[in-house]
């Protein structure tokens, strides 16, 4: 028997490219070659990608004999999972494999807002020594209380950290205590949203992408947040007013307020994008799931594409209900 025909659009870590290419026909086309790739989707029965392949009604009316997508990545943004239900192609992908990476890099934004410090150089002089030491404090993290929005995977992971520092910890989401299948002894840590708003020190978004969390911090939202809250968004760009942002950030520059955003809407956020304006919000690179250890993991998405193509149930199957 021939070996089922597989695309792979986006970078995968060379041993999974390796293992993949063992048990099917894999062509690599590049995601932004559509010539080539809409002619190559005509075969194909599976089609692996990362971020920037969009898999819609188009694309899959171009491959009829699709039968798998693999994600190697969490968010399922660029996948229409309900088209491919309707389709009857199954979507797997890897939803813990970058847990560990995000929580260290969240708390690492955490620990470079709430803790700022000096390299020294040999040409500082004494007195810019000791001005250092009078100028430089941050906050004590035992002292705060950490506000988390969404506690799948990647905010109970958060949370376990933040109970480690000693920081009071509360949570708002979707499902309930029990639904989220937490210990009984977090019970008391989930609120309601304007509980989250009014009373976190610092508050973290960890929400998926569906259309109704679309601007979830919005005008309503930033009115509640202390003036002095650090707000970090290392999930998603489409969950953040950016307009309702900025008018926040403003308002609370002076009294130590502000945002440290990793993800974009558009991404990369353009030139002019209001948030350049504002020196309390920080700009980084969506760069929260990037350690090797993350992409490799992210690329044996593979293991589960195989395991459609033979017929057997992945391990990761992902559908509409699927978030992060």
């Amino acid at each position: 028997m021939s070996k089922p025909k597989v695309i792979l659009t986006e970078h995968l870590d060379d041993e999974a490219i390796v293992w993949l290419g063992e048990r099917v026909q894999l062509q690599r086309v590049p995601h932004n070659d559509e010539a080539t790739l809409w002619q190559a989707l005509a075969e194909t029965e599976g089609l692996v990608i990362r971020t920037y392949t969009q898999v819609n009604q188009r694309l899959l009316d171009a491959a009829p004999r699709l039968k798998v997508v693999g994600r190697a990545g969490v968010g399922l943004d660029n996948v229409d999972l309900a088209a491919c239900e309707a389709r009857g192609v199954k979507v797997v992908y890897t939803p813990d494999a970058n847990t560990q990476a995000v929580v260290e890099y969240v708390w690492a934004l955490l620990f470079d807002a709430l803790r700022p410090r000096k390299s020294l150089t040999e040409t500082d002089r004494p007195e810019d020594f000791h001005g250092y030491r009078k100028s430089l404090f941050g906050r004590q993290l035992d002292t705060m209380t950490l506000g988390i929005l969404g506690m799948g995977r990647i905010g109970r992971r958060i949370a376990e950290v933040a109970r480690a520092f000693g920081l009071r910890v509360q949570y708002n989401d979707l499902l309930s205590h029990e639904a989220l299948g937490l210990s009984p002894s977090t019970a008391d840590e989930a609120v309601d949203k304007a509980t989250l708003y009014q009373t976190s020190d610092i508050l973290t978004i960890h929400t998926d992408g569906r259309s109704s969390n679309h601007h979830l911090l919005d005008a309503a939202a930033f009115a509640q947040l202390p003036l002095h809250c650090t707000l970090v968004n290392a999930a998603r760009g489409m969950l953040v007013d950016h307009e309702a942002l900025c008018v926040w950030a403003k308002k609370v520059e002076s009294h130590g307020g502000r945002a440290i955003l990793d993800v974009h809407d558009p991404e990369p956020p353009p030139a002019d994008a209001p948030m350049w304006n504002h020196p309390n919000i920080r700009m980084l690179p969506h760069l929260a799931s990037r350690t090797r250890e993350a992409l490799a993991a992210m690329s044996w998405v593979v293991k589960d594409v195989v395991r459609v193509l033979e017929e057997k149930e992945p391990r990761y199957p992902a559908d509409s209900s699927s978030f992060f």
